[in-house]
């Protein structure tokens, strides 16, 4: 294959119709080609690349007096003494680049080229994004750039995965369609029976009256599905849906029983009826949710059913990249009928703010607003390639308080308890800057005491930090009694909205994530606090201050406190370096962990806040962390900081013993076999404060909802299994061999789950998802191509002129012969497509 066949040209920015709108000459002339010279560059890990500046217009670019502006991996001049242009950071991921004394205007069909050092580059969503000129005289004015990708040849890469994927898919074991297991996730008990049970709109739904709102559901849920809705009411008969009330050990469970002639539904509470629906749903054939029919016919069985983990949870992350109302339902949809019944709703970060709070509009109006600002006094800086307009993407929205009730109650419907999450002291820069902008409005109005009112930050603070993120102003002070004014408002808004809605309020996470160092060390505000208060002798006692603060407002709500695992932890100083440790003052408190860091020096960091007496929901990155790429593939988007994350890690997950499970370190390299020993084990204690399982999609690479939905599905079906299934034998067998053959054995069903059953349902239920087609998997063998796929009832297709496969390309049966022209397509049972891949000798 020849080496051009990847330098592909990914139109990012297209100028369209901002161009028509910008009069500019520069207007969709200004071309920036990023060229990827040499990976593993230097000693730090980092990629040498040449960007090159053209003009295709008529306009003449002056050697002076313009910007351009854009998001980017860290991107620093290769050589500044004889480099025409500079780059210079902004905050955060905002990066600024502009003409040295050295740069000749360019006219047209002119060039400029540079090299320099970024981030290691290894897939398609590292690349600088957003890029805009502004000129100097016309600062109000933005011009997009059109943005040109020229990568590294990743062809021996691709060809070393491709062979992978293809043993992979090799080793699941086929089943014939009526060995497939139907529920997922999987029950604890299921058994056949004889003869089916056919539903129509003639069927009667009764049900015990603590069970009148599933019933109620159930009848909406059969009105998707049939020509006409059924009707709820009546007694227990034949041709009836009967919900009834039977006391079960735990709970949320429930028995599913189908016979010829009446479906029960037997549960201790309404969330294990609720369930029984969802598991009597799954026997609908998939294509029953594209269309109405007249009946559904499901086979006659016997389920006996329990969740293992009461808190099994999806966060999502709405404050990176925003996602609509709509994509919110849906997605609720989705989750409640795997059993998944905590959404983690993440509002705020660096990057924005997302739900309505009455009283402080700036919240929204400044901090819910992405575009090209240098003061941020109507708008946050870009992020993440969101460019220099407002409103025309995902990085600008919110949610209004009647959309969050909506949600509230979408949610309360299905038994899923929203746990609304507002980041603090750090991630919570669009926070910050939404009240610095209240402050100014207030102060020109001559209000200075209301303006002070919820000040976030010490307008005398001289600290000098950076975040993990490239932020030097993203911490909230502690020290300051507005701080506190803000959060209490925060809560009570909140709560509030969760009356309005009739929804559950048990817990407000607050974050605790990633706080640099640095802060505060040279507030004002801070020392004073220090001088009065002899319980905090270091900035580092802040940290234990302020969650204490918050966590008395939030008792004295009837609430309790949740975050990340940091909440549970304590700086601590040797010399020059720091580290966190468990932190014991806060054990009594009910503090609830999500545990995310298990990489290196961290691994057994749920086990000790788990074994110390916190509440921890286990939150592996290297297993949970849904944003994570599925692989290694250039092609493939998402993050690798961690790991990689295809639907097998979650569903390999072992909650007690999570060691044996870890296979891979953050590189996606084998780990040796002695690397968890002296890590500390679970104890019997700690079993029991291990309250369920989580799954995050954080959202900086998530631009759009087919983006979302490709990374959540179907790799949350893992998580779905494994915090409700019951512990699997693979996982308590203690001989490897053995443990191994098990494993495999429960894998092939579930692959077969997922492509016989769910992948077809979610085609169509709730509106249908796109989610992730895998790519084929093949192998060169004596000239003859062999190729095979993960999931069963998907076609490959495939052409021998280098075109992209269609739905009329040949279908492959066979192996074919080698072409380096050759490409390969799989394709759905709806004909939609994945991505192509080449075939390499």
């Amino acid at each position: 294959m020849k080496l051009n066949l990847f330098s592909i040209a990914l139109l990012l920015f297209a100028c369209s119709c901002f161009a028509q709108k910008n009069k500019s000459p520069f207007a969709g002339k200004l071309t920036l080609t990023w060229k990827v010279l040499q990976q593993n560059f230097n000693a730090d890990g980092e990629t040498l690349s040449e960007l090159v500046l053209s003009n295709s217009g008529s306009a003449t670019l002056p050697e002076k007096g313009w910007s351009i502006y854009f998001n980017g991996p860290d991107p620093i001049v290769l050589d500044t003494s004889s480099a025409a242009i500079g780059i210079k950071h902004i905050n955060g991921d905002f990066f600024k680049m502009f003409p040295h004394s050295r740069f000749k205007r360019m006219g047209s069909n002119q060039e400029s080229k540079f090299k320099i050092r970024s981030r290691a580059i290894k897939n398609k969503t590292d690349y600088g994004l957003g890029f805009y000129l502004i000129l100097d005289s016309q600062p109000d004015s933005p011009i997009d750039l059109v943005l040109k990708i020229d990568p590294l040849s990743p062809i021996d890469k691709e060809k070393q995965l491709s062979n992978a994927l293809y043993k992979q898919n090799e080793a699941v074991a086929r089943m014939a369609p009526g060995q497939v297991p139907a529920i997922l996730p999987s029950p604890l008990k299921s058994k056949a029976g004889k003869g089916t049970f056919s539903i129509t709109a003639s069927v009667g739904i009764s049900a015990d009256p603590a069970f009148s709102r599933e019933a109620v559901y159930l009848s909406n849920e059969l009105d998707k599905v049939l020509d006409k809705k059924p009707l709820v009411g009546g007694q227990k008969q034949k041709n009836m849906i009967a919900l009834q009330h039977m006391e079960l050990k735990g709970n949320e469970a429930y028995q599913l029983q189908i016979t010829n002639d009446l479906i029960t539904i037997s549960a201790p509470d309404p969330a294990g009826a609720f369930y029984g629906i969802q598991s009597l749903k799954m026997l609908f054939p998939a294509i029953a949710w594209k269309s109405k029919q007249a009946q559904i016919t499901v086979p006659a069985m016997e389920v006996h059913d329990a969740p293992r983990f009461g808190h099994r949870a999806f966060m999502m992350d709405i404050a990176r990249n925003f996602q609509p109302k709509q994509e919110i339902l849906k997605t609720l949809d989705v989750l409640s009928l795997y059993k998944i019944n905590v959404f983690h709703l993440h509002f705020n970060d660096d990057e924005g703010w997302r739900i309505e709070i009455k009283g402080l509009p700036e919240l929204t109006e400044i901090g819910a607003k992405r575009a090209h600002t240098i003061k941020e006094e109507t708008a946050l800086i870009p992020s993440y390639g969101s460019g220099p307009l407002a409103n025309r993407n995902s990085g600008s929205g919110y949610l209004s308080r009647t959309d969050f009730i909506e949600i509230l109650k979408y949610a309360t419907e299905r038994h899923i308890q929203v746990i609304p999450e507002y980041e603090t002291p750090g991630h919570a820069r669009a926070a910050i800057k939404s009240m610095d902008a209240r402050y100014a409005r207030l102060m020109k109005a001559r209000k200075p005491e209301e303006a002070k009112a919820y000040l976030l930050r010490d307008l005398n603070d001289q600290s000098i930090y950076r975040s993990v993120q490239g932020f030097n102003d993203n911490v909230i002070n502690p020290a300051l009694p507005s701080t506190y004014r803000f959060v209490e408002k925060i809560i009570d808004e909140t709560i509030s909205m969760y009356r309005d809605a009739g929804a559950t309020l048990k817990t407000i996470h607050f974050g605790g994530d990633e706080v640099p160092a640095g802060v505060w060390e040279k507030s004002p505000v801070v020392v004073q606090l220090l001088k009065e208060n002899s319980n905090i002798t270091s900035v580092d006692d802040l940290w234990y201050h302020y969650f204490q603060k918050v966590n008395g407002m939030l008792k004295s709500r009837n609430l309790y406190l949740s975050g990340w695992e940091e909440i549970g932890l304590r700086k601590v100083r040797t010399g020059n370096s720091s580290k966190m440790v468990l932190d014991q003052r806060a054990v009594p408190q009910n503090f609830h962990t999500d545990v995310w860091n298990n990489l290196s020096g961290n691994e057994d960091l749920a086990y000790q806040l788990a074994n110390a007496g916190y509440k921890v929901v286990l939150t592996n990155v290297t297993n949970m962390y849904l944003d994570l790429a599925y692989n290694k593939s250039y092609f493939e988007p998402g993050q690798y900081w961690g790991g990689y994350v295809d639907v097998d890690k979650p569903f390999s997950f072992i909650p007690f013993d999570y060691y044996k499970n870890q296979k891979e370190d953050s590189q996606g390299d084998p780990l040796p076999e002695n690397h968890y020993d002296g890590k500390e084990k679970l104890s019997d204690a700690g079993r029991a404060n291990i309250i369920g399982l989580q799954a995050p999609l954080w959202s900086e690479i998530i631009t759009g909802t087919e983006q979302f939905e490709y990374l959540l599905l179907p790799k949350v079906l893992g998580l779905a299994e494994r915090s409700w299934a019951a512990d699997p034998d693979w996982a308590k067998e203690q001989d490897s061999a053995k443990s191994k053959q098990l494993y495999e054995k429960a894998w092939s069903d579930f692959v077969y789950q997922i492509g016989r059953n769910e992948l077809p349902r979610l085609n169509y239920y709730a509106g249908g998802f796109k989610y992730r087609i895998p790519a084929a998997g093949y192998v060169v063998d004596q000239n003859l191509v062999k190729v095979n796929l993960l999931y069963p009832g998907f076609s490959i297709r495939y052409t021998t002129d280098g075109t992209e496969p269609d739905t009329k390309s040949p279908l492959y049966h066979q192996p074919i012969p080698y072409n380096k022209t050759l490409k390969l397509k799989v394709f759905t049972d709806t004909q939609r497509g994945g991505r192509s891949i080449d075939v390499y000798k």
